[in-house]
């Protein structure tokens, strides 16, 4: 495995790593980047450093022998009973596993035919006291991201199910990366995590060859290169450990927490939560660097980590937190200080044994506060010391290179001649949305029939594996989810006491999945008056955030000039699908006969490529054509394709093209005036009256 150590730059990274392994109770981190810059490596090579753990001999829960889960399935365990030490488990948690996988499955079979009870562990117990890692989260479904979360805020894992009910203990370091280019989580789900990191590659040519560098010479004799870092893995491994040992008597003063609350309050985040992760983040960053108290540049650095993702007040606005907004909120939060304890701040006593000024540290943790400040720059050992510190990459991934150097405990450095840094994707901390783009929400829109449901989400009805119970069937593979009723009055029909394998029926449910939602825009002249396409935009807009709660793909097609453009392939980001639909341009002609063929290619090509999920076209026009072929005569290529005409005709005088189109291809006609769901439920409020 390559050295966490020799992984140089993604230096938050590192930090925010570093202070979940002192403190796990900060709740995780979520690393956001392009691929190939390391995050995987880094993460993988976290586990290394991590101290080894005691297990009681014999327990698949991992329980400690010192303080072993009063409830654990594998218990009760004796106070002698052996124990055994091993290392921290790095437990990876794929995006395709299913939600048994993940917390563990009972053995409906045998405990129906044999009346035992039988529970097998899954990821979540594997993980216990360890490391869990998902690549990739925002391509997780939704509902198991749910349960990895409850079980990293609760620290215990629950599975009820079919009457019986497990529970036990499930503490680990949640790690997440994700690439946005593939979509976001859920803002709500944003907030689980305790810190945040974008990362990105460097642009300096020397720093892009040294990455080079260092992965070839890894790959060249993996052994010699791991061992030139042996020093320095055990040096940053005892030293995690020695700040797990201070973490407890570190002091967190009234005067911090103050400043830690009007900070919070200041970004106006929702909930308390991140001022509960800021405050374990700063005595986590105290206790890193051997400091016996919270001080001020602590309660910075925390906050640096734990607000970017807890600022977002809507799902188009880019996660990122803006470096003079900080500065801002630290001084108001230090007028605020002064103003209630006065400018020496409150005398509260430092923890017993320990002493206030760096003077009086004792030696150990003043070397401690020192090897903190050596780990905290890129690298301070090795052949390559002197050399550009790029990110180093493990094997397995694409050549690419980490965020620039800098101190891991410093404040980042200036950006680019218009004051941006330059290691933070552009936009970060701007709203995607324009004032006078106006949102609203949207009516649902769905795909008629009942779709196989591979795809969760909560758009068109669909089988599931999970919702509303609708029948009993006989089992197709391992059963999950026994439908009881129906088991025994099989069981009963046959005259037998109790239930065989053959008797066995599993439920069927019925819930909703996602869809792909493919926006077709008419952005011609005749659609290009600018308070008309302010609404229009506003429509499209509130149109992509209904696909965004509702975990659907979205693609864009807009046609004018002399041909239709496919602007956005399907795909999961749908902030990017905002952008472009912002900064959509009009005029010119209307070659609509040009889109339905388009979106009819768009449609088939994505078929084949994800079978499962199924389309809803939303055409916005005015039914207009100046150009191309009759709409008419190729309209029947997108039937048996769910469409949804949107209205946009404005005027005194309409000609109702939009509505004949709808016709021609059979679909659902909605005027963009009943788009809106609260103007569909007030007309329906007032005819009832």
């Amino acid at each position: 495995m390559f050295p966490f150590s020799a992984i140089v730059g993604l230096d938050d990274l590192r930090l925010a790593l570093l202070l979940n392994a002192v403190s796990p109770g900060i709740g995780g981190v979520l690393v956001r980047g392009e691929k190939g810059t390391a995050k995987s490596t880094m993460v993988r090579a976290l586990a290394a450093l991590l101290p080894p753990v005691t297990t009681v001999v014999g327990c698949r829960f991992g329980c400690d022998p010192a303080a072993p889960d009063a409830v654990c399935p594998d218990g009760p365990h004796d106070p002698g009973a052996p124990a055994a030490t091993a290392a921290a488990r790095l437990v990876e948690l794929p995006v395709g596993a299913t939600e048994d996988r993940v917390v563990g499955a009972l053995d409906l079979q045998r405990a129906l035919t044999e009346g035992v009870r039988a529970y097998e562990p899954g990821l979540l117990a594997a993980a216990h006291r360890g490391v869990l890692y998902v690549d990739e989260v925002n391509l997780l479904p939704d509902h198991l991201v749910d349960l990895l979360l409850d079980a990293a805020a609760m620290g215990r894992s629950y599975v009820e199910r079919d009457g019986v009910s497990v529970r036990h203990a499930a503490r680990f370091l949640l790690v997440g990366t994700m690439n946005p280019e593939e979509g976001e989580l859920r803002p709500q789900l944003l907030d689980r995590f305790g810190l945040t990191v974008d990362v990105a590659a460097p642009r300096q040519p020397s720093a892009r060859a040294e990455v080079v560098r260092r992965r070839l010479a890894y790959e060249a004799a993996p052994e010699e290169f791991a061992g030139r870092w042996d020093t320095d893995e055990a040096a940053l491994a005892g030293h995690i450990a020695a700040a797990r040992e201070r973490l407890p008597g570190v002091l967190l003063p009234d005067a911090e927490l103050t400043r830690i609350a009007t900070v919070c309050a200041a970004f106006d985040v929702d909930g308390l939560r991140a001022d509960i992760v800021v405050a374990r983040t700063a005595v986590a960053l105290a206790a890193w660097h051997g400091r016996p108290r919270v001080i001020e540049a602590d309660v910075r650095d925390a906050a640096r980590l734990a607000l970017p993702h807890r600022r977002r007040r809507d799902p188009f606005d880019a996660p990122g937190l803006d470096e003079g907004q900080l500065d801002k909120a630290m001084e108001e939060a230090r007028a605020a200080v002064e103003a209630e304890h006065g400018p020496d701040g409150p005398d509260d006593d430092p923890p017993p044994g320990r002493r206030d000024t760096d003077a009086d540290t004792p030696d150990d943790d003043r070397a401690a506060a020192d090897h903190a400040a050596a780990d905290s720059r890129a690298d301070d050992s090795g052949p390559d010391r002197d050399a550009p510190q790029p990110t180093a990459q493990a094997p397995d991934e694409e050549p690419a290179a980490a965020s620039d150097p800098a101190p891991a405990n410093a404040t980042p450095r200036d950006g680019g001649p218009d004051g941006r840094d330059e290691r933070r994707p552009s936009g970060i901390g701007e709203s995607l949305q324009r004032p006078d783009e106006k949102t609203f929400k949207t009516k649902l829109l769905a795909v008629p029939g009942t779709g196989t449901g591979a795809r969760a989400g909560r758009r068109s009805a669909a089988w599931t594996r999970s919702g509303r119970v609708v029948g009993a069937r006989t089992p197709r593979g391992r059963v999950t989810s026994v439908h009881l009723p129906a088991t025994l009055t099989s069981a009963a029909a046959s005259g037998r006491r109790r239930p065989l394998a053959d008797d066995l029926r599993e439920s069927v449910h019925k819930g909703r999945e996602a869809n792909l939602v493919l926006f077709v825009v008419d952005a011609s002249g005749s659609m290009a008056a600018s308070r008309r396409m302010r609404a229009v935009k506003g429509a499209v807009l509130s149109l992509l955030r209904d696909a965004y709660q509702r975990r659907d793909k979205v693609g864009l097609i807009t046609f004018r000039g002399t041909g239709a453009e496919l602007v956005l392939p399907p795909t999961t980001s749908h902030e990017i699908a905002a952008v472009r639909t912002r900064d959509l341009r009009t005029g010119g002609r209307t070659p609509l006969a040009d889109a339905l063929l388009l979106t009819a290619r768009t449609v088939r090509t994505h078929g084949l490529r994800d079978p499962h999920r199924r389309a809803l076209v939303v055409l916005v026009t005015d039914g207009r054509h100046t150009m191309g072929a009759d709409p008419a005569t190729v309209a029947p290529i997108l039937r048996g394709t769910a469409t949804v005409v949107v209205d946009c005709e404005s005027g005194p005088v309409r000609l109702g093209l939009a509505a004949r189109l709808a016709v021609t291809l059979d679909a659902e006609h909605l005027p963009v005036s009943e788009l809106s769901a609260e103007l569909l439920r007030d007309t329906r409020i007032g005819r009832a009256a």
